[in-house]
């Protein structure tokens, strides 16, 4: 199992991966708020866990593309696409504005934010580095009383 945890442990170490699959979620995040497409494409029954779990992805991987970035810019610049393509979306005949999809959308960066420490913990555990997981708490310790 270690063995299986390293390579998962270094790609996550990857930001141009990552901020390029960023790029390609947006882009199908884009088509699939907007399609009017009558093929049936993958969703769950409800829109608003669609747009909390497009945006808890979305999250996920901009803090992967930068790890190193503060929390407000990545959620400003989700929030803001979300905002985007509900405007977008109001001036479509097949689509319509909705306050609900934007509060979805920030309940998935929210739950995203929450998740990023718990996966630079299981990536310092998985490179058999507790050590460096101790000090990134103490870094995200030290920089939460800075605010």
């Amino acid at each position: 199992m270690k063995t299986m945890m390293l390579p998962l442990a270094k790609l996550i170490d990857q930001p141009r991966f990552w901020r390029f699959a960023l790029a390609l979620s947006v882009v199908a995040i884009l088509y699939l708020a907007t399609t009017s497409s009558p093929y049936p494409l993958p969703a769950t029954p409800s829109d608003k866990l669609n747009h909390l779990l497009a945006f808890l992805e979305l999250t996920l991987l901009a803090r992967l593309g930068w790890p190193g970035a503060r929390r407000l810019p990545v959620v400003i610049a989700l929030a803001s696409y979300g905002v985007a393509i509900e405007l977008i979306q109001s001036q479509l005949d097949h689509r319509e504005f909705s306050g609900a999809d934007m509060l979805a959308d920030g309940v998935g960066i929210l739950l995203g934010l929450m998740l990023w420490p718990l996966l630079r913990r299981w990536q310092a555990l998985a490179a058999g580095s507790p050590d460096q997981c101790d000090n990134h708490q103490r870094q995200c310790a030290r920089s939460l009383t800075k605010r």
